[in-house]
């Protein structure tokens, strides 16, 4: 078993291969991971998001349009619970910087809900007038499973980014909450308010959205970890059952833990 371990996206990534003589497989999976940040990243000026942000349309590259698509896509699949066009509410909630970097400081802003128009066009994508994006989540999502894949044809694999993780080939036993579950594929992401919270203008804030109201979501639970197909998957259901669409966690695995501490399992796990 080789590792790898490096900081990419705000977080802690880690690189497990299976395999005797996979370093080169090794240094190919850090460099999409930094190679999708660069385009991504809002927080990062000269990215093609920002670009995008501050332009209000652009001819993207594939990689941009491909993750605004998911986006869109989770976004109808959940009835708005998943919405990327919330980059103005979390702006407005204190999370304008990376969390390496949040600060307790200024007035909270009016909120924005989401719900802006996006549309693409080929290779054209143009934000109506006033909307900007945040990839976030989806992002982090969609480079855990594109590093996955470079790593794959070397041997059995794991990616893990703050606990977002993704595996292909073996059997891989993961920690989540008080049980073990055992992938042998497929993805587990995690949303919670547990470990990114602050306080702005005497107010708890934190990075989850509810689109709707455009406020730091209300939710019966403290963290949700889900089960899906990849990483992009789990992510979003995740992210909805969060914001109360509980009725998904009835058809997929999820650990929720409740305000209270209260565990429950869904979907098949025990």
């Amino acid at each position: 078993m080789i590792r790898r371990a490096f900081r990419a996206m705000g977080t802690d990534v880690e690189l497990l291969l299976d395999a005797p003589r996979g370093d080169a497989a090794l240094v190919a999976a850090e460099a999409e991971f930094h190679r999708l940040e660069k385009l991504l990243s809002r927080f990062r000026p000269d990215s093609e998001l920002s670009r995008l942000n501050a332009d209000g349309s652009i001819d993207a590259g594939p990689d941009l349009v491909r993750v605004v698509r998911l986006a869109l896509e989770a976004r109808e699949a959940t009835n708005g619970r998943f919405d990327p066009t919330v980059h103005d509410a979390l702006v407005a909630a204190g999370y304008d910087r990376t969390f390496d970097e949040i600060e307790a400081h200024g007035e909270v802003a009016r909120r924005i809900p989401g719900g802006g128009r996006v549309a693409i066009d080929g290779n054209r994508i143009e934000l109506q007038p006033g909307v900007r994006i945040d990839l976030g989540g989806i992002a982090k999502g969609d480079a855990v499973d594109r590093a996955a894949d470079v790593l794959a044809p070397a041997g059995p694999c794991l990616v893990n980014a703050g606990g977002d993780l993704a595996v292909r080939g073996g059997s891989w036993p993961v920690a989540v909450e008080h049980l073990t579950v055992l992938l042998e594929s497929g993805a587990i992401a995690t949303s919670g308010t547990d470990r990114r919270r602050w306080t702005r203008n005497g107010r708890e804030q934190h990075h989850l959205i509810d689109p709707r109201t455009g406020e730091p979501a209300r939710s019966p639970f403290l963290r949700v970890s889900a089960v899906g197909s990849t990483a992009v998957e789990a992510e979003v259901l995740a992210k909805t059952v969060f914001l109360g669409v509980e009725a998904a966690a009835r058809r997929h695995p999820c650990v929720l833990v409740r305000a209270d501490g209260s565990v429950e399992l869904t979907g098949g796990l025990w």
